[in-house]
């Protein structure tokens, strides 16, 4: 804003108090609930990103001489109508009552969604116009409360969060999307643990030059979180160009979740990213423009497919081993989406593991043993995704296409005790990273790790579950003077409690 003095937000903690403050704006003008003001926040708050970086790209354009086109013209770009002292927006408050709120139901809306139509739509217009497939008008009630929300967002410049912090403001904005997960009965499908994202990164350590895909990607973090893994790797500006033009891809089939993780991604500076919109195991789709040129085959997946899901024959017709359950046609469509040499990072349901009682679990998995090295399971606690409002029991899979298993390499970290307090956290995988050689994948045992050879697994019918058998059992110390001492005043305990009852008479029941 001109002529007045922004205090800079200089830490996670205030940059959350603001967003915080935006939203309860959203909740008192109609927008009770996460699942209501987060998409409306998203994209406001991807204009107003946007726009900041199309202006820093043109400036860099004309230093150098070299031509560059705004995705948006007068009177669409954020500075025009939404900017405090934007022009279109001093003409619209200044005009008849109303005519602000229905310019953005009315115009600004409509036309943004008409982009991807324009001839020679450029892949950033088809973005653009793909954020705002379902949003048909504001849910913000009043006008004034509009015009709140978007001043307040208007000060998250680069003036007020500097370059340096802007991965933090993208940190923030993945808060908003958890809380919209802890609305939702199955909250897993919608946000996974940051933590689990980053150490199954870590894992998998995509490199530049390879594609990485997410089947069902929700809001887009596996495909955030390898990109802010791989920039650190950019040495050449091609290196960066093919990182945010080239190289992530994936699907997502909620009409709700697909923009946002459209806008998501490009908050993460990722230009183009490649997400097919509509449901990836009936081959339905929705909008496939900004997939158009995707290779058939990835070099990565990254993902986490919904919990506790069923799928109807539409779907099953697709795969080769037909089950209702959407985690094992998943996992049969992860394995068919991996080049030969290809790796996968896939959060598991524990059921999937050591069912044994259906065919499709069972050929699925065989299926997975014989084409591809299932190098490692990690057994993670219960209550992992219980901040996403999901409480199954996980575990990590980690595979590559090509060859057969011969032995798998387990992980247990089933007794942490996880709590919404206490989340699974990156100290907890130190051990397993110490013996953990990606470049030999030698696995060494300890007391949380072992080895099964694939044999053994074959023989228990595909069980994969983790049953560790390096776990002390907690031994009893106390002598047998104090267990008779305590059994003893248990049982006086138990008879006086008989006596009372009987003498209220509860034994003539």
């Amino acid at each position: 804003m001109k002529g007045k003095n922004i205090r800079k937000i200089t830490t996670p903690q205030s940059l959350n108090a603001y967003i915080k403050n935006i939203c309860d704006i959203m909740r008192r003008s109609g927008r009770a609930g996460a699942l209501q003001y987060v998409p409306e926040l998203t994209w406001m708050l991807f204009l107003r990103i946007l726009d900041e970086r199309e202006q820093r790209e043109e400036e860099q354009a004309k230093a150098i001489g070299a031509p560059f086109s705004l995705s948006l013209e007068y009177p669409y770009r954020w500075r025009d109508w939404a900017a405090p002292d934007g022009t279109k927006r001093l003409e619209l408050q200044m005009g008849t009552l109303g005519g602000f709120m229905s310019f953005v139901n009315n115009d600004l809306l409509p036309t943004l969604k008409r982009l991807k139509d324009r001839p020679g739509a450029t892949p950033r217009q088809k973005v653009i116009s793909e954020v705002f497939s379902s949003i048909e008008k504001t849910g913000v009630d009043t006008e004034r409360n509009l015009l709140d929300i978007l001043d307040k967002i208007h000060e998250l410049s680069l003036e007020q969060v500097d370059e340096t912090h802007m991965f933090t403001l993208s940190q923030v904005y993945e808060g908003l999307l958890q809380k919209m997960g802890e609305k939702n009965n199955d909250g897993g499908q919608f946000f996974t643990p940051r933590e689990v994202i980053r150490i199954m990164v870590q894992v998998i350590d995509p490199q530049i030059g390879e594609t990485v895909y997410d089947p069902c990607c929700g809001t887009g973090g596996f495909l955030a979180q390898a990109y802010q893994h791989m920039i650190k790797k950019a040495n050449r500006a091609t290196d960066i160009e093919v990182l945010k033009t080239r190289t992530f891809y994936g699907r997502e089939k909620e009409d709700l979740v697909y923009p946002i993780a459209l806008a998501n991604l490009v908050l993460q500076e990722i230009d183009e990213p490649h997400i097919w919109h509509g449901n990836t195991l009936t081959g339905h789709e929705v909008y496939g423009g900004l997939f158009s040129g995707a290779p058939a085959l990835f070099d990565v997946v990254l993902t986490n497919p919904p919990f506790g899901g069923k799928e109807g024959k539409d779907a099953q017709t697709r795969f080769a081993y037909k089950t209702s359950s959407t985690q094992v046609l998943f996992l049969q469509h992860v394995i068919d989406s991996l080049k030969p040499g290809g790796r996968c990072g896939i959060v598991m349901d524990e059921g999937v593991l050591f069912r044994t009682n259906e065919t499709a679990f069972v050929q699925t998995k065989r299926k997975l043993l014989n084409e591809c090295n299932l190098w490692c399971i990690v057994s993670l606690p219960p209550k992992v995704f219980v901040n996403a409002g999901a409480a199954s029991k996980t575990n990590l899979l980690f595979f590559t296409r090509g060859e057969p298993t011969k032995e798998i390499w387990y992980y247990d970290l089933s007794d942490i005790n996880v709590t919404k307090k206490q989340p699974l956290t990156a100290t907890h995988f130190e051990a397993f990273f110490e013996l953990f050689n990606p470049s030999t994948l030698k696995l060494s045992e300890s007391e949380r790790s072992w080895c099964v050879p694939v044999e053994e697994i074959q023989a228990k019918n595909y069980d994969l579950k983790a049953v560790n058998p390096n776990k002390k059992g907690q031994e009893d110390m106390r002598t047998p003077e104090e267990l008779i001492s305590i059994i003893e005043s248990q049982t006086t305990e138990i008879a006086e409690a008989l006596k009372i009852l009987r003498e209220k008479g509860v034994d003539q029941f």
